[in-house]
C-alpha cells in the first residue's frame, strides 16, 4: 500500500469501447492500456488485467508486453492477473506457471470448485497470492454460491463454506484471498466476519453499480485489508483524446471516497475502544455506535 489507496483498476480492454484514434483496433490495446497505466499509477494499490479479454483478441504477447510495463514503471504495485482458473491439479501446475512465470504477476484469482487440490500447485509458489472466487456480483451467483450445504455442520451456505476454507484449512502461507463482489454489502459483511483477516477483492464499484462507501463500511479492517476494483468507470471515463486524463480524474474520484470512508471508519473505532471493537466486531455494542457514526 506504498501508494496509500485501495483502489485497483481493472484492464478489461474493449476495442470497440476505445476512444476514436484507437476505436476498433485490436492492435492498439497495449497502447490504450499502457497509456491508463501511467495515468493512475501512483494513485491504486493493483492492477487487474483479465486475460480473457487479451485472449479474445489473440494480444496475449500484448498482454506480456503490458506485465513488463507495469513492473517497470510501477515495480510497488502488485499485478493480479485475472484468470479465474479451476482445474486438476497437473493442469493446474501449468496455469500456476502461465500466470507467475509466463505474465510475471503477483496474484491470481481462482475458481475453488475442483477442491483444494486445484488451488495447491499455485501456492507452491513463495511470495505469489490467489484470490478465490468466493461471492460473485453477478446475479447468476445465487444458483451455487448463496446455496446451503446440508452435509456440512451448520448447514453454511456454499460462500460461507469457501472462506472459512481460505480463513482456515487451505490457508497454509498465508496466500491466499477472497473475491467478493460490491453489490452484495450484506454479503461482504459477512464474509469478512467469518474470514476477519483474510484480503477481499472487491469488483462491481462503479459501472456494475456497487457503492464504494458501503463496500469500505462492510469489508475494511484495520487487520482486514481490502482491494477494491473499478474497471469500465476508469477506463471508459472518457471517448474522447483526453480519456487517460479522464481516467485519472476518475480514479482519483474513487481512491478518495474510499480513503474517506477508511479514515472515518477508523476514526469511529477508536472512539468506541479500538480493542473492544476489533475483539468483537459484530457485537450489538459495536454496530450500534458505528451506526450512530454512518459507519455500520
Amino acid at each position: 500500500r506504498q501508494n496509500g489507496s485501495m483502489l485497483c483498476v481493472g484492464l478489461d480492454p474493449e476495442p470497440t469501447k476505445f476512444p476514436a484514434a484507437y476505436k476498433g483496433d485490436a492492435n492498439k490495446i497495449y497502447d490504450f492500456c499502457a497509456r491508463i497505466v501511467d495515468a493512475t499509477a501512483d494513485l491504486v494499490s493493483s492492477f487487474k488485467p483479465q486475460i480473457a479479454y487479451f485472449a479474445a483478441h489473440r494480444a496475449e504477447s500484448q498482454l506480456e508486453r503490458l506485465m513488463e510495463h507495469m513492473r517497470r514503471v510501477a515495480p510497488h504495485v502488485p499485478i493480479i492477473l485475472d484468470a479465474k482458473r479451476g482445474d486438476i491439479g497437473s493442469t493446474a501446475e501449468q496455469y500456476a506457471k502461465e500466470a507467475f512465470d509466463r505474465y510475471g504477476a503477483d496474484a491470481v484469482t481462482l475458481s475453488p470448485f475442483m477442491g483444494f487440490d486445484s488451488v495447491q500447485p499455485y501456492l507452491q509458489y513463495p511470495g505469489k497470492g490467489a484470490f478465490l472466487l468466493c461471492r460473485t456480483s453477478n446475479p447468476g451467483g445465487d444458483d451455487l454460491q448463496n446455496q446451503r450445504l446440508a452435509s456440512i455442520d451448520g448447514q453454511p451456505l456454499l460462500y460461507e463454506h469457501v472462506a472459512r476454507l481460505a480463513q482456515g484449512p487451505w490457508n497454509l502461507n498465508g496466500q491466499l484471498g477472497l473475491v467478493v463482489g460490491a453489490t452484495y454489502p450484506a454479503e461482504i459483511e459477512r464474509v469478512r466476519a467469518i474470514a476477519p483477516t483474510v484480503p477481499l477483492l472487491i469488483p462491481g464499484v462503479g459501472a456494475q453499480g456497487g457503492d464504494a462507501l458501503a463496500t469500505v463500511r462492510a469489508g475494511w479492517r484495520p487487520d482486514g485489508p481490502i482491494i477494491v476494483n473499478s474497471s469500465r468507470a476508469i477506463l471508459y471515463a472518457s471517448a474522447g483524446e483526453d480519456f487517460a486524463e479522464a481516467a485519472r480524474r476518475e480514479a482519483i474520484r474513487t481512491r478518495d471516497v474510499l480513503q474517506a470512508a477508511e479514515a472515518g471508519r477508523l476514526k469511529a473505532l477508536w472512539a468506541i475502544g479500538y480493542d473492544v471493537a476489533l475483539t468483537n466486531p459484530n457485537s450489538s455494542a459495536t454496530k450500534s455506535a458505528l451506526s450512530k457514526l454512518d459507519l455500520a
